[in-house]
């Protein structure tokens, strides 16, 4: 899948600014930013479902919006909001999309069966959709959005309604699917499933502001992040925030993660300035991490928190 100069105009608002993006076959590319940074307009024009101000867009080989209709029968779309029938059971919905999918009525059947055991519903085929828990319901979104096989699957926040260990299985059931062959675009806004992509892009308000492998990334601010260990951590964050070359100060537990600006040395200076307001404290590096980059890719010079 490719993209290049992609925009995206709501009459004087640009939601999304000349992005050019490529994401590789059977992989699990995932998409941050902030709230409003571009990302769902984005997977909506990927998929078809809105058009483009400017740009192109090859999907599958091809082209969107112009050959839309041929893309749809070829992939998944799931988003954050359960959009199956509440009042129809778990096997009821499968049939129905199956049905929707035009899969003959004997593979139909076969599919079901398949997800139905692939997916843990074995107990629960007979089940209104609208009574289960929000991993249920997750589980049973993404079985619907696989019913016919799809090649490339849209995933737009699937999971911010869920409980952790209902993220961790759908994530392991995101990886079955990619050694499968299917190729996954994600959004989250959640660091630890970021970080679990084999490559990520971050948008900030419509422009694309870091693209690559999660690791790849985070060594890109080595000697940035820093450690600091204080007796009185929010006096020292308070005098931290205040210097010219420090661009975020976190409170993690009793200790603070600091993450200098670019071109900055992160421990320059630190140690001084807090001695000079009468803090003790250990300074000493860390290593840069998802969440490092994507404060980094998504603040402006002035230091404005974004995150």
């Amino acid at each position: 899948m490719h993209a290049r100069g992609l925009v995206k105009r709501f009459g004087g608002l640009v939601a999304v600014d000349h992005v050019d993006l490529t994401v590789p076959r059977a992989s699990v590319y995932g998409f941050l930013g902030p709230n409003g940074s571009g990302k769902s307009t984005t997977i909506r024009m990927l998929c078809g479902l809105l058009t483009p101000s400017e740009g192109e867009i090859e999907v599958l080989g091809l082209r969107i919006p112009d050959q839309a209709d041929a893309l749809r029968l070829r992939i998944g779309y799931m988003t954050q909001k359960f959009s199956l029938f509440e009042d129809l059971t778990v096997r009821e919905n499968l049939e129905f999309l199956a049905a929707v999918y035009g899969l003959p009525r004997a593979q139909a059947r076969a599919r079901v069966d398949e997800l139905v055991e692939l997916y843990h519903f074995a107990d629960r085929q007979g089940q209104l959709a609208g009574t289960m828990s929000g991993g249920q319901k997750q589980r049973l979104a993404l079985a619907g959005a696989v019913i016919h096989r799809p090649e490339l699957l849209f995933l737009d926040e699937p999971t911010s309604a869920v409980d952790p260990e209902s993220r961790r299985d759908f994530w392991d059931k995101l990886f079955e699917l990619a050694d499968s062959g299917t190729t996954l675009l994600v959004s989250t806004h959640y660091m630890d499933e970021a970080e679990r992509c084999h490559r990520i892009a971050i948008l900030d308000r419509g422009v694309l502001v870091a693209d690559g492998a999660p690791g790849a990334l985070a060594a890109e601010l080595s000697g940035r992040s820093v450690e600091v260990h204080a007796a009185q951590p929010r006096r020292a964050q308070q005098v931290l925030a205040r210097l010219p070359n420090v661009l975020s100060v976190a409170q993690i537990g009793n200790s603070l993660r600091v993450l200098a600006r670019d071109g900055a040395d992160g421990d320059d200076g630190l140690a001084e300035a807090l001695r000079g307001a009468g803090l003790e404290a250990e300074v000493r590096p860390a290593t840069p991490n998802l969440e490092d980059v994507f404060v980094a890719a998504t603040r402006g010079a002035d230091g404005e928190d974004r995150a």
